[in-house]
């Protein structure tokens, strides 16, 4: 028996390699059903890849690309459209290039895969929560009690610890420790950040966009990060896309010192010079918020503005002009991994060879976010663990048929 252990993406694409070549496999899961994060994720429209560059894409795994590279190679962006148009789901391009299907929707999907899946002989055993390995014994806890069972190949597809109540809580990580395995710390990725924020704002304004604006900040390698694009303010602080793409530089900065200050151009198509002159015009007997409206400078940014300048500090256009260019925006710390998009951090490449088969266990293979790599939001996650499970299964196939 071939065991795929873990239902997410990386499983169910190295289940249809192996089950495309004859070799059908059996899927094993503590979820009652497959794919849960997949579907999660989905819910706000599926983004599948990204239409960039494809080298500019690769750009986007890190330190960890070269080591993501052949993965990407296999499965490039281009494959991934041609993967789902395979089962019926036309592809298009967003405005910010992300690729997704023309219904934007996970669930059609999902099911279409599983059901062509089985139909190639994929068996699944749902509510098979993995909690040992000993020697050639693998053992999941069930509604009936501990089950045994014996593989002569295993694809280990655990993900991270991120949102674990849809599955992958990294308790996995300590099985793969006993077996003398180095596994770099599980970190968020893709997450939020803690902001002080008065009570009066934090009332108003959770939950509130924060669009059209200018991020920018030097990472601990000294390098500038500026981006315009849009962040969600929170109850607790602030995420949302602008934040989740720089979110692995912001985290490495919390690292060595906390708090950090990152910095927001609240206008970025006006110069500091314009606000400033629009700020120092007569305003008559209107009210400051009604002439602040009048410029658009309202609602959140406008409260904003009010979080770090004092009253009496709001008549001088000078400052106000200054601070709206520059706003400090200060970071206390970064939200809790359970509650991240991602996971950074897991099981760490040396471990393995190059078709990701433990190079201490051989017939056994690991792919997917449980390993030592982390991307932006935006359709690379998607790619890279479904790459990794095409590039695990391939390898599998070599070993089973005798090739090296």
């Amino acid at each position: 028996m071939i065991a795929i252990i873990g239902a997410g993406p990386a499983g169910l694409m190295a289940a249809q390699i192996l089950s495309e070549a004859g070799y059908a496999p059996t899927v094993f899961d503590a979820m009652p059903s497959a794919a849960r994060k997949f579907l999660i994720a989905g819910r706000g429209g599926l983004n599948l890849t990204h239409a960039e560059d494809f080298e500019l894409f690769c750009s986007r795994y890190y330190e960890a690309q070269p080591l993501m590279q052949p993965a990407l190679d296999n499965f490039s962006p281009s494959d991934m459209r041609s993967w789902a148009e395979s089962l019926g789901y036309e592809t298009f391009v967003g405005s910010s290039g992300k690729v997704y299907p023309l219904d934007k929707k996970a669930a059609p999907l999902l099911r279409t895969w599983i059901h062509k899946l089985k139909a190639n002989g994929t068996q699944f055993k749902m509510k098979h929560r993995w909690v040992s390995w000993s020697k050639d014994v693998w053992q999941f806890e069930t509604s009936d009690g501990l089950k045994e069972y014996s593989f002569d190949a295993v694809i280990l597809a655990l993900g991270g610890a991120s949102w674990p109540h849809l599955g992958s809580n990294g308790a996995w990580t300590e099985t793969l420790k006993d077996k003398g395995l180095s596994i770099a710390s599980l970190k968020p990725a893709n997450m939020g950040f803690n902001v002080t924020y008065s009570d009066i704002f934090k009332d108003k304004f959770s939950g509130s966009p924060l669009k059209n604006v200018e991020l920018s900040f030097t990472d601990i390698r000294g390098k500038l990060h500026s981006k315009l694009g849009e962040l969600l303010v929170s109850q607790d602080g602030v995420e949302g896309s602008l934040i989740y793409t720089h979110s692995k530089f912001l985290r490495e900065q919390l690292e060595q010192k906390s708090p950090f200050t990152l910095y927001l151009d609240l206008f970025p198509h006006r110069s500091e010079s314009q606000l400033k002159e629009q700020l120092s015009a007569k305003r008559g007997k209107q009210s400051m918020s009604a002439f602040w409206k009048r410029l658009g400078l309202d609602g959140v940014k406008a409260s904003l503005l009010r979080e770090v300048l004092r009253k009496d500090s709001l008549t001088d256009s000078e400052l106000v002009a200054k601070t709206l260019k520059k706003f400090p925006l200060k970071l206390d710390s970064h939200r809790p991994l359970e509650e991240a998009i991602s996971t950074a951090g897991g099981l760490e490449f040396e471990n393995l060879d190059e078709h990701l088969m433990l190079k201490d266990f051989p017939s056994v293979f690991c792919v997917g976010e449980m390993l030592d790599w982390e991307a932006p939001t935006g359709g690379y996650l998607l790619t890279g663990v479904m790459g990794q499970g095409k590039q695990a299964a391939q390898g599998l196939l070599k070993l089973l048929q005798g090739e090296k």
